[in-house]
């Protein structure tokens, strides 16, 4: 299996990263969608590297996007397979830049947008290890009901999400959030008034706080 890649910024400091922040985009687009993002954290993580992988399969709705599985198939277990994969894909990809920037799961924050959120929130939960933090934009749990049967490792979470949101209900979010406050996952959310399906400057500003102060603990 190759590796996932795509575009990457490096320290601000010019030193040695102390964390890495890894950005999920979400269907259709690409990891230039969302590694502008880090021009705003690295205000407050002068020392991390971020970096926002293309995910591993063309998306065939945009042929110059990707996607991290493909959920238009009416078969649910073909789905599920697809996102196994794809946790697979991501969970190699961390492991190698972990391994490369030579840190470990205590330094790893994930931060994902839509489907992005989705495999996120798959891959942050199953990992043996425990990772820094999480945070989820507009997104939701994939297969909940496997959660409780499957759930290795408890990172704190953050999800966030538009009250206008027409791709992916805020509901969801609300959903995803008891589901994992009764599974004793240290969790919150926010959700930005006014706000389709999009990072808010409220979002933005609440992830950017919340992700410095978890990799503080360490």
């Amino acid at each position: 299996m190759s590796l996932i890649d795509g575009p990457s910024v490096h320290p601000l400091s010019g030193n040695q990263a102390k964390q890495l922040v890894i950005f999920c985009h979400g269907y259709g687009a690409d990891g230039n969608d969302l590694i502008g993002l880090a021009n705003y954290f690295q205000q407050a993580l002068p020392d991390a590297f971020f970096i926002s992988p293309n995910a591993p399969e063309a998306c065939p709705m945009n042929p110059m996007g990707y996607q991290w599985f493909d959920f238009t198939s009416n078969d649910p277990e073909l789905i599920w397979k697809k996102v196994n994969d794809a946790g697979e894909t991501l969970n190699k990809f961390i492991d190698h830049k972990l391994n490369e920037l030579n840190l470990t799961d205590e330094n790893l924050s994930l931060v994902g947008f839509s489907q992005g959120t989705m495999i996120s929130l798959h891959v942050g939960l199953r990992r043996k290890l425990k990772m820094s933090s999480i945070v989820g934009f507009s997104g939701r749990l994939i297969r909940e009901d496997t959660l409780a049967d499957e759930i290795r490792s408890r990172p704190p979470i953050y999800l966030i999400h538009g009250d206008q949101d027409p791709m992916v209900p805020f509901s969801d979010t609300i959903n995803a959030a008891k589901i994992l406050e009764d599974l004793n996952v240290d969790v919150q959310s926010h959700i930005s008034p006014n706000t389709p399906h999009s990072i808010a400057q409220d979002g933005l500003e609440i992830a950017i706080k919340f992700l410095s102060a978890n990799f503080l603990k360490q």
